[in-house]
């Protein structure tokens, strides 16, 4: 079977163009985060599951508050369960996300560190990925204590690891052969 980001890809593109047209990335990524939670929680995913339930019940359980009943959203989240694919609606906002930073112009980095990164080493670091990758970047930072020192940096599809454990592990493959 397909894993969910597979399945997912699809939908976040479908999801993306009708944001896109409508003007609307921003609501509907709001609204897509929201849905993606609450089908992440484990008793909503039961529900989700539930035969007894109706697919309307299912896509209700997943609207925010306010939405209007004929919006695009919600025609979006009848098809995923028509489809069955309510369950990998926390795949499909984090594809859209990634679509939507590409349009954007901008890229999330995550930062893996063994320890606290204080601001200004924030910062250089933000502007250096920025002239590296040529947009704009925005750093979300993680304490590692098991990298034993420096960082591991995951920005889009590359990883730069510049942790001492990386290091060592590199060492020790390079003596093995």
């Amino acid at each position: 079977m397909s894993s969910n980001a597979t399945l997912a890809r699809p939908y976040a593109r479908a999801a993306f163009e009708l944001s896109q047209a409508a003007g609307a990335l921003g609501e509907w990524g709001r609204q897509l985060d929201m849905a993606a939670a609450l089908a992440s929680d484990p008793r909503v995913g039961a529900l989700l599951i539930d035969p007894r339930r109706s697919q309307a019940d299912a896509v209700a359980l997943l609207l925010p508050t306010g939405t209007a009943a004929g919006s695009a959203f919600v025609q979006f989240l009848k098809e995923l369960a028509a489809n069955g694919r309510l369950r990998v609606l926390p795949d499909i906002a984090t594809q859209f996300e990634a679509l939507k930073r590409e349009a954007e112009g901008s890229l999330k980095v995550l930062v893996r560190s063994a320890v606290k990164l204080e601001a200004e080493q924030i910062e250089k670091l933000k502007s250096s990925l920025a002239r590296r990758f040529s947009r704009e970047v925005e750093i979300e930072t993680a304490l590692d204590e098991s990298l034993i020192g420096g960082a591991i940096i995951e920005a889009g599809e590359t990883v730069i690891d510049g942790s001492v454990r990386g290091r060592l592990a590199r060492l020790a493959q390079e003596l093995a052969h």
